[in-house]
C-alpha cells in the first residue's frame, strides 16, 4: 500500500523531458540525476518532490527514447510510484527494472489533481481518490517480487544468495 501527495502531468510526457538528453552521457549518480527530474517539464518538481509522493499522468508516460536515466531519476527523486493512463512499454520495463512501481489505470487520472492524495493497493489492484475507488490490472506476482525488493538487479541478487549453500 502506498499514499502520497500527487504531481500531475498530461499526455505523451517524453523520456527527454522526465531525464533531458543533455545529460545522457555525463557520468551521474541516481541522487545527481534526481536533481534534473522533470527540469524541462516542470522546473518545480526537482526542489518540491517529497519521498512517498506520486506521478500522475495520461497517457503514453515515457515515451520516446530508451533512456534508462528517466526511471532511475524517478526513483531517485523519491517519487512511490507512477499512475498513468498508459505507459510506453520500454518505460514501463525500465520502471519495473529500477523498483519504481507504475500502475495503468484506465479511468480515474483526469479526476485527480496536483496535490490531491492517492492510495495504492497493489495487492486489490485499486487506486483511491477522494473516497472513490479505480480499479487497474494488479501487477504479476513476479513483478510484485521484483518491485518489493527494490529492483532487478537486488531481485537477482537474493535468488542467487538462495541458491548458494
Amino acid at each position: 500500500m502506498i499514499e502520497g501527495k500527487v504531481w500531475k502531468y498530461a499526455d505523451d510526457v517524453n523520456t527527454d523531458v522526465i531525464f533531458a538528453g543533455k545529460y545522457t552521457y555525463k557520468p551521474m549518480t541516481a541522487a545527481e540525476m534526481a536533481e534534473h527530474a522533470l527540469e524541462d517539464l516542470d522546473p518545480t518538481f526537482a526542489k518540491g518532490v517529497k519521498p512517498g509522493d506520486i506521478i500522475v499522468a495520461g497517457a503514453n508516460f515515457g515515451c520516446g527514447s530508451s533512456r534508462e536515466q528517466a526511471a532511475t531519476c524517478v526513483k531517485a527523486s523519491g517519487v512511490a510510484a507512477v499512475i498513468a493512463v498508459s505507459f510506453s512499454r520500454i518505460f514501463f520495463r525500465n520502471a519495473i527494472n529500477e523498483g519504481l512501481p507504475v500502475v495503468e489505470l484506465a479511468s480515474g487520472t483526469s479526476m485527480i489533481a496536483k496535490d490531491d492524495t492517492v492510495k495504492i493497493d497493489f495487492d486489490k489492484g485499486v487506486v483511491t481518490h477522494k473516497g472513490k475507488e479505480y480499479r487497474f490490472p494488479p501487477l504479476p506476482k513476479e513483478v510484485l517480487a521484483i518491485l518489493n525488493d527494490g529492483g532487478l538487479i537486488p531481485h537477482v541478487k537474493k535468488a542467487l544468495a538462495a541458491t548458494k549453500p
